[in-house]
């Protein structure tokens, strides 16, 4: 049985039966949410859907510029943006290696990941001294060192079918102090940006957490809170516990319940109301902007008989809806960049990708999809430079310039 497929089962389960829920602290009042700070660690995210998150943005970002000499501002600016896609990410920790063997990946101004995107971006955000810790992660980990099955029934009385310890303990085992140290180094020196997204599920709205900010701050809470970010966005709602982040408003403890930031976008790069907010800071941007987005899934539509059954078909509209959903994320980024000058790239998962997928971080099938990935990247194969069916139809292949 699939997480899905699990996670499924599970609601039906509990639609038809009650069950009494875990205790927690109250959620932030959605009046009082723009006040709410985690102590000692304040300013460290932004509500992107809030116009006052973008501005605070805007202006992080401006106390990032130093002096910005012609050669810095005639240099080429690119971003990464690396979607979720559970084990699929082994497509994008490959081809970003393989990129780095071609000897032309960049060096990225911004990174963002959202879900499986998150546990790469760190990694990739620093460059490839780290890509033998990508090429670990996504081809010699298997289930057991994500997630720790609870059972049926305990899952079900319990916050989610599985317990992620063993995924914390893996990315501590990364991420350390002497990590934080050089995120921190980028962000002040170089105002390189490091974005993962999660989703507060108790207001319903997305949240983008400034990791440099974070690691700039260099307290132990602040080590603890960029492990737990990352354990959020690949929170698996129902199949994972939520992450639990503890806030204050006006001297009141509150708590915030996170989520995969998959539960309302697939990918994202910076909000369309940045780019206005920098025009009125008149930020100087370099001239050439590049956005790379990795798209760790397939595009093209997957036929699949389908088992007349409560579950599979559910299952089925569940897994249709979060591929369009991701398309439709990817249209969104192509209006933004097309609007700001930005060049748009796209990698995906190929149609002619066949290897089979038996159960959830396989390691084989991992390994056959990073061989893949890493294949793409060392050949220089080209990025595709619209969203699928945009303009130029939709092959599954990347079409040459």
């Amino acid at each position: 049985m699939t997480l899905l497929t699990r996670c499924i089962f599970t609601f039906l389960m509990l639609s038809l039966v009650g069950c009494s829920s875990l205790q927690r602290k109250a959620a932030v009042p959605s009046q009082q949410m723009g006040q709410a700070q985690i102590a000692g660690l304040t300013s460290a995210r932004y509500m992107v859907a809030s116009q006052s998150s973008v501005d605070q943005m805007a202006m992080d970002i401006q106390a990032g510029f130093k002096v910005r000499d012609e050669k810095t501002l005639n240099a080429p600016a690119n971003y990464l943006s690396l979607s979720g896609g559970g084990d699929d990410g082994a497509y994008g920790a490959g081809l970003l290696i393989g990129w780095a063997d071609r000897g032309d990946r960049p060096q990225f101004n911004l990174v963002t990941g959202i879900s499986t995107g998150a546990l790469i971006a760190p990694f990739a955000f620093m460059g490839k001294e780290y890509d033998p810790v990508l090429r670990d992660v996504y081809t010699k980990y298997g289930p057991q060192d994500i997630f720790t099955e609870r059972g049926l029934i305990s899952g079900i009385l319990s916050d989610g079918l599985s317990d992620t310890t063993p995924l914390f303990q893996l990315i501590s085992k990364y991420i350390d102090e002497d990590f934080l140290k050089k995120v921190a180094t980028e962000y002040i020196t170089k105002n390189r940006w490091l974005l993962i997204g999660t989703t507060n599920l108790d207001a319903g709205v997305p949240v983008v957490w400034n990791m440099g900010k974070i690691a700039s701050i260099g307290t132990p809470e602040a080590l603890e809170l960029f492990r737990k970010v990352m354990l959020a966005s690949a929170s698996i709602p129902g199949a994972f516990p939520p992450v639990m982040f503890d806030f204050e408003v006006s001297g009141q403890s509150f708590q915030e319940m996170h989520v995969d930031g998959g539960a309302i976008t697939q990918v994202f790069l910076y909000p369309s109301a940045l780019s206005q907010r920098a025009q009125d800071l008149k930020l100087k941007l370099q001239k050439q902007r590049n956005a790379y987005l990795i798209r760790n899934a397939r595009l093209d539509p997957e036929w699949r008989e389908t088992e007349r059954g409560t579950l599979s078909i559910i299952q089925r509209a569940i897994s249709s809806m979060i591929q369009t959903q991701g398309i439709g994320d990817l249209y969104r980024i192509y209006h933004t960049t097309q609007l700001d000058g930005v060049s748009f790239n796209l990698a995906f998962i190929g149609p002619d990708f066949k290897f089979p997928h038996k159960t959830e971080f396989d390691t084989a099938y991992m390994q056959a999809l990073f061989d893949y990935g890493y294949k793409q990247g060392l050949g220089g194969k080209e990025w595709q430079k619209y969203p699928p069916g945009y303009k130029r139809g939709f092959d599954g292949e990347m079409p040459k310039k």
